[in-house]
């Protein structure tokens, strides 16, 4: 399955506003969110701000970088 990343502005409602949507066969699966220096350990970390027909967690993951969010993504949508 190819991806399409495509940076976006999020409106989070705090400093993470730096994102990615995530395109899966030319459909939206993913909206991620890079955090902010405010995450101290975490800063820079990828963060599942929405996921769609089965990329979605309740627990909202975060990812080193931005393959291994789509590595993660990918497995959610083969198994959905």
């Amino acid at each position: 399955m190819t991806f399409h990343l495509q940076p976006v502005r999020v409106k989070t409602g705090s400093h993470d506003t730096e994102g990615q949507l995530v395109f899966a066969a030319g459909l939206l699966v993913a909206v991620l969110v890079r955090l902010s220096d405010d995450h101290d350990e975490d800063a820079g970390k990828w963060f599942l701000e929405a996921g769609f027909d089965g990329a979605d967690d309740p627990v909202k993951p975060k990812f080193a970088d931005l393959s291994e969010a789509q590595d993660w993504i990918r497995h959610r949508l083969d198994q959905h």
